[in-house]
């Protein structure tokens, strides 16, 4: 009787595998342009400009935008060890010089973002802050910022690329 039950159960099983029902309906439609990926870019050798309201800047429009939830971190190359090792600094941060103190910060929206350098002495005297600056600039996709207990603004570049598992191998580099 077991051997019954056992042969009408495999042979209920081989039937119910084989069959295939109708397609199902197609998913909704994905955000143009839209990538939900970790990524990163760099502004290579680029310039403050001093602006309307006598600030240094440097505005990028993002395109594709990003989401209302996604993050940006942006790190600025103080220096390298060797060719192959850049030193990346998370701003916003503040430099102590003997002129006084130099402060890098930005600020980002959906559509764009903008670095400032400030400082409470006329930094116009140090243009090597100023001119021929790098930036790295890591969106982190609003699912993944609650990934970490550690606040993605709180890690230095490896520890975010990393935590994120960003592969940061083929950086595009952004106009």
């Amino acid at each position: 009787m077991k051997k019954i039950i056992l042969l009408l159960a495999s042979v209920s099983s081989l039937i119910f595998m084989g069959c295939e029902g109708p397609e199902g309906p197609q998913g909704p439609q994905g955000n143009d342009g839209y990538s939900a990926e970790s990524e990163v870019f760099e502004l290579r050798n680029v310039n403050f400009s001093l602006d309307a309201n006598n600030e240094y800047t440097i505005y990028r429009e993002l395109n594709p935008q990003i989401l209302l939830s996604d993050n940006i971190i942006i790190y600025r190359l103080s220096g390298t060890i060797n060719s192959q090792t850049p030193i990346w600094q998370q701003i916003p941060r503040t430099l102590y010089l003997s002129q006084g103190e130099l402060d890098y910060d930005y600020d980002f929206s959906k559509i764009d973002f903008t670095i400032y350098a400030g400082g409470n002495y006329d930094i116009a005297t140090t243009p090597s802050y100023l001119y021929n600056q790098t930036f790295r600039i890591v969106i982190i996709p609003g699912y993944l910022s609650n990934k970490s207990s550690i606040d993605p603004h709180d890690m230095d570049y490896q520890t975010l690329i990393k935590t994120y598992k960003i592969d940061d191998r083929n950086v595009k580099v952004l106009h």
